[in-house]
């Protein structure tokens, strides 16, 4: 991040989003085809939440791309059988409904690449359904790999560097599918960003603004499995589905990658057989998304057991038990992420004021070195304008503190000492 861009994002307390009508009318896209610089892409997309694709050139350098397709640019299943073999990997059917989701087995990658070619054999179609390998931690099974890089635009990911400090999961993720193989209608993960390359193949995305989906919501208040279903035409059922704005409808080539924003719901289809590699990610930019899903998700699960409120003790207690339970996270748990975050950039900052690296991990040293103190700092004031706003809030207050790895007033105050230090020494310039 460059000083300009610093200076007209550091006083922001609401980040201003505009609005999404030009995506309802236009139904257009940038194309990302020449380089770009982090500064402009943090403008003109983070910030405002706008999707985009980059071209085929910002993926020709991965290895994966040569290794893993065939010079017909088809799924190279022999390299892939070799590389991982007996590896278990999630595998969802498309053609079976839970709940508004696949269900998921996990087998063996050979026993899916098997099923695979078959399909493809059988003209598309298989008596198994039409299976979809997805979500597979390729990256954290096979560390040294190193088959793709994460482009500097996508590399302010707060939610990866979390998950890697405590060395129990990833939001990084492959997906191989056949031919009509496709994911239901969703927001992903904490209302979180999502990049999505892919390896050969194309996709179709349907995609919605943010706010869109409350039209496409049935009588009882659920989102539809299936944005295309003809049974969203029955008003009795979708009541306010004719206020809908038409989906952004994508098609996504063969070594392009898509930027889909926050809180855009979407829906995707595999049109040939295809490879793609994901990522799930939160930044300064969209923090504040987070924490209004995760208070979203605290209010739908007090409302579901509120006649049990004055019969339990622990009921507050209960509830973010259940919260942890449906979204993965709880209000404790968003603390340790904060303080997780705060505590790399302030040590990053300490460490370029004194000189001395020596302090934190090599990897995390390249991303905020690339991306440099000014975002350091913006990363730093995001974090502090969420924990005042934990401070202000209720069910927060009614925390047991003494359990937070975070002391929101202790936290605060040494975020503001660092920003002041390296401001006086002209790391970062205050005009």
């Amino acid at each position: 991040m460059d000083r300009e861009a610093y200076r007209n994002c550091s006083s922001l307390v609401k980040i201003p989003r505009q609005t999404y009508e030009q995506f309802w009318s236009s139904h257009f896209l940038d194309y990302i085809d020449k380089e770009l610089s982090y500064s402009k892409f943090f403008k003109k997309y983070l910030l405002p939440n706008h999707p985009c694709m980059f071209s085929r050139r910002f993926t020709e350098d991965w290895k994966c791309r040569k290794q893993w397709v065939t010079e017909e640019g088809k799924p190279n299943f022999q390299k892939l059988l070799q590389e991982f073999d007996e590896t278990p990997v999630p595998v969802a059917n498309c053609n079976a409904k839970e709940y508004n989701a696949n269900p998921k087995q996990v087998m063996p990658f050979k026993e899916f690449i098997h099923y695979w070619k078959e399909y493809i054999q059988n003209g598309h179609s298989s008596p198994k359904g039409c299976l979809y390998l997805k979500d597979w931690h390729m990256s954290r099974d096979f560390p040294e790999h190193n088959v793709y890089t994460t482009p500097v635009y996508f590399s302010s990911d707060w939610l990866n560097e979390y998950w890697d400090t405590l060395e129990v999961d990833d939001y990084r993720f492959v997906y191989m599918g056949p031919k009509g193989s496709w994911t239901p209608f969703h927001a992903d993960v904490f209302r979180s960003y999502s990049w999505s390359a892919n390896i050969c193949g194309r996709k179709k995305w349907l995609l919605y603004p943010p706010g869109q989906e409350d039209f496409l919501r049935d009588t009882h208040g659920n989102l539809p499995y299936d944005v295309t279903s003809a049974e969203l035409k029955d008003r009795g059922l979708f009541p306010h589905y004719e206020e809908a704005c038409q989906p952004l409808e994508i098609i996504q080539e063969a070594g392009e990658i898509i930027f889909v924003p926050s809180g855009w719901h979407h829906q995707v289809y595999n049109l040939e057989d295809t490879i793609s590699i994901n990522h799930n990610w939160l930044n300064g930019c969209n923090i504040d998304i987070m924490w209004q899903f995760l208070q979203n998700e605290l209010s739908s699960v007090q409302k579901e057991i509120d006649e049990w409120r004055n019969t339990m003790d622990s009921w507050h207690q209960h509830c973010q038990v259940i919260m942890k339970a449906c979204s993965g996270i709880d209000y404790g748990e968003f603390a340790s992420f904060l303080k997780i975050i705060a505590d790399n950039r302030m040590t990053f900052l300490n460490a370029c004021s004194s000189g001395d690296s020596s302090e934190y991990s090599r990897h995390l040293s390249e991303t905020l070195t690339t991306l440099g103190p000014y975002h350091a700092a913006f990363d730093l004031q995001r974090v502090a304008h969420i924990i005042e706003c934990l401070l202000c809030n209720e069910d927060f207050k009614r925390l047991d503190h003494s359990t937070l790895t975070l002391q929101p007033e202790t936290m605060l105050q040494q975020i503001r000492d660092t920003i002041q230090s390296t401001r006086g020494q002209h790391l970062l310039y205050q005009e």
